[in-house]
């Protein structure tokens, strides 16, 4: 059971990125899954979920410039970044679960310059 995310980078501000996520090991299209990120040391930030039933809830302070969404068929979940900020600098996990109750993926890094 296991969740790999990719897509991170380096880019500069105003940018966009996508990250994706890809899960193994369970049932994907049954899980609400969400998207974290933690800038150290500061405390994990919901960014986004999408249930089962592809309802999807965002932090009111990304100011509808992310997108989550996900594809059953592919067992993937997806975060598109854009008008990237310097303070979106941080590593984005991926989870299972709306609070990340479940496991998580191993991050991957964004910078914004």
């Amino acid at each position: 059971v296991q969740l790999v995310e990719s897509g991170g980078g380096s880019v500069q501000a105003g940018g966009s990125l996508r990250l994706s996520c890809v899960g193994s090991g369970f049932s994907f299209s049954r899980y609400c899954m969400a998207w974290f990120r933690q800038d150290s040391p500061n405390e994990r930030e919901a960014v986004a979920s999408i249930d089962s039933a592809f309802n999807t809830y965002y932090s009111n302070s990304l100011m509808g410039r992310f997108t989550i969404s996900r594809d059953n068929v592919k067992n993937r979940l997806y975060l598109q970044l854009n008008s990237l900020q310097t303070e979106d600098t941080a590593v984005y996990y991926c989870a299972q679960g709306s609070r990340g109750q479940g496991i998580r993926g191993q991050g991957t890094q964004v910078t914004v310059s």
